[in-house]
């Protein structure tokens, strides 16, 4: 690695190693980036250039007060996480999951950067959230969380300063909550949260977008190493609008997807999973994956979520979390022959995983890159807003088609300009690092 590639690492290690997230998503970037700052290390190390790229412009954090059904206060803690702005207004969804704190968020918001500079739009990277959990509440305990929380997050949002979306835990439901109180407050009714309902300024597609775009750059990347979609079976883990749309779209495609989960454990169904009853189970009933067995009898569930990966395949589209793909599961996907893994989630494979799967010559595309339709369509919903306008579901379907094959191109060329051939983990984060890195430079030491 480079030094000053290194030196930045080794700093970074020692001041937030009790971020654990946030310095496992530093060590894959900067590690990949060895070949560009080589290139460039004199120019960017005089800038400070990495040492910038790598600290948050601004983190906010709030305590969230909000009373229960009981008549009791509760109180979380709410965060966002401005990363960088040199190439557009910040960027990146509100996540409500237990599990929030600041290293997750962190290695969200950095990664979002990358991820939406490859979008090919003007938009910088951004995360926040809450370790509210959604699950188990009333409708009316969300809304009082949600209006608690933009009490305090709408002094530092905006259509044109930061514009936040949903993620886990945060849907349609909590958008709308969210959305209304910012609009109480401010008075102004601006394009300031994307994933808006469709009668209040929401896109098309929105749903759909990262599930569809995942698939769109699987089959990009396949089909460039002469492989095809068509004809294989699938294994998706999670049940959330990223699977769901995951499963949809690689049916359409002529898959088979014979897994899915959630938090709790996975279905297996030999004959193929029947979506519709999965999308009635979370998107009508919100009720958890296991309920799925007792409308289709031929599928079997099964308690805990690592055993999923046991189970052969030869594409897996891990949809749910980070670092839900380990070493053990990489190898057992390996050893049952799977030939491509499409991130869908963000980060859902350890470096380890990452490592085993290069090794062993599977197609690997990495989140960054290949979940970067939702954010895509989240900005092209921001387009619409800013025009007062709503385009048609095919028109916003074929533009997101547009800008995931485009993703990947601009991923495989970086990869073999910088000789790194098929490693699209190494040509996503140069390729969406140059650009920022161009524009961090232009604009000077801020």
């Amino acid at each position: 690695m480079a030094n000053y590639c290194q030196r930045v690492l080794d700093d970074l290690k020692v001041r937030y190693a009790h971020e654990p997230e946030f310095i496992q998503a530093a060590t894959e970037i900067l590690t990949t980036l060895k070949p560009v700052i080589e290139r460039n290390e004199e120019k960017y190390e005089a800038a400070g250039l990495l040492e910038r790229f790598v600290e948050p412009e601004r983190i906010i954090t709030f305590r969230v007060p909000w009373m229960d059904d009981q008549g009791k206060v509760q109180v979380n803690r709410g965060y966002r996480v401005q990363f960088n702005s040199a190439i557009g207004p910040y960027k990146g969804g509100l996540r409500l999951h237990p599990s929030v704190n600041q290293s997750i968020l962190k290695f969200l918001g950095f990664e979002q950067i990358l991820k939406n500079s490859l979008t090919g739009l003007p938009i910088g990277g951004g995360k926040g959230g809450s370790d509210f959990d959604p699950k188990g509440k009333s409708d009316n305990e969300v809304q009082r969380f949600c209006q608690s929380f933009m009490t305090e997050l709408y002094r530092y949002i905006g259509k044109d300063t930061d514009v936040p979306a949903g993620d886990i835990g945060v849907g349609a439901r909590e958008i709308g909550y969210l959305y209304g109180q910012y609009k109480r407050i401010t008075g102004l009714y601006e394009g300031v949260l994307t994933g808006k309902g469709l009668t209040w300024g929401g896109s098309l597609a929105r749903k759909e977008a990262t599930g569809y775009g995942l698939c769109y750059f699987t089959q990009a990347m396949m089909e460039r190493n002469g492989k095809t979609i068509a004809g294989k079976t699938v294994v998706v883990s999670g049940s959330g609008n990223v699977a769901i749309y995951a499963v949809q779209k690689i049916t359409e495609m002529g898959a088979k997807v014979v897994a899915m989960s959630d938090s709790n454990g996975y279905i297996y169904d030999p004959n193929g999973i029947k979506l519709d009853v999965v999308k009635q189970l979370k998107e009508v009933e919100r009720k958890r994956i296991k309920e799925y067995v007792k409308a289709v009898p031929t599928a079997t569930y099964t308690e805990g979520c690592s055993g999923i990966w046991t189970i052969p395949c030869q594409i897996a589209l891990p949809c749910a979390t980070q670092n839900e793909i380990n070493e053990a599961s990489a190898k057992a996907l390996i050893a049952n022959g799977v030939e491509a893994v499409g991130e869908g989630a963000n980060m859902p494979s350890t470096l380890e995983a990452t490592a085993a799967f290069q090794q062993a010559g599977v197609l690997f595309a990495p989140a960054k890159a290949a979940n970067a339709g939702g954010v895509a369509v989240s900005a092209l919903e921001m387009s619409q807003n800013s025009q007062r306008l709503s385009w048609t579901f095919e028109e916003v379907d074929a533009k997101l088609k547009d800008i995931m094959v485009n993703i990947f191109a601009k991923v495989d060329l970086a990869a073999h300009e910088y000789a790194k051939e098929g490693d699209y983990v190494a040509g996503a984060n140069i390729a969406g690092f140059l650009k920022v890195a161009d524009a961090m430079m232009a604009q000077g030491a801020v």
